[in-house]
């Protein structure tokens, strides 16, 4: 089992940012990768970012290309989102999640992770 426990979510304005953080434990040597994803109200849960554990290769959602920065101090067993430039519209919970699919191709999708965090609220106002 790995656990995993969001923390620095908040309201900021519209251009502000904020970065949000991701601690695991438990059996973490058994993910390959941690992401992020998103879910607003009435919307499905959508993609924003990925990065594995080794290596550190990094995915992004073409929406936050250029304005989220995710990373990782594997010495903390930490996954980190950095937020600029945010946008109303990346209004949302945050979730973080680890998987155990070694292909990149799978990380996309939500389905494909084994473990997943409470949320964190992340609100834009205009």
């Amino acid at each position: 089992q790995v656990q995993l426990v969001e923390s620095g979510g908040g309201l900021v304005q519209a251009g502000g940012s904020l970065r949000l953080s991701c601690a695991a434990s438990g059996r973490t040597f058994s993910s390959y990768a941690m992401g992020w994803f998103r879910q607003a109200p009435g919307k499905e849960r959508e993609f924003v970012a990925a990065i594995r554990w080794s290596g550190g290769s990094t995915y992004y959602a073409d929406s936050v290309k250029g304005r989220f920065t995710i990373s990782r101090d594997n010495a903390k067993n930490t996954v980190y989102l950095q937020m600029n430039s945010l946008k109303p519209e990346d209004t949302a919970v945050y979730y973080c999640a680890a998987t155990e699919a070694y292909y990149s191709g799978s990380y996309y999708t939500s389905s494909r992770y084994d473990y997943w965090g409470q949320g964190t609220q992340v609100t834009v106002s205009s």
